[in-house]
């Protein structure tokens, strides 16, 4: 079973450059304290790694 990780959107996409907001957009983030839980592929993490400075990232069991 693969891993699964839950992404909440903690700060706001105003200001952000137009791929940042893109990316939180495409892990399901809309309006802050959003969240979605989504399979630790290494795309995912990828876009999680290019907006962690917007988001928080939890291991979800």
């Amino acid at each position: 079973m693969a891993k699964k990780i839950k992404v909440t959107l903690v700060r706001s996409t105003i200001g952000q450059k137009p791929a940042k907001v893109a990316t939180v957009r495409s892990l399901g983030l809309k309006k802050i304290n959003s969240s979605n839980v989504l399979e630790a592929t290494p795309a995912v993490l990828g876009m999680a790694d290019a907006v962690s400075h917007l988001i928080t990232i939890e291991e979800v069991k």
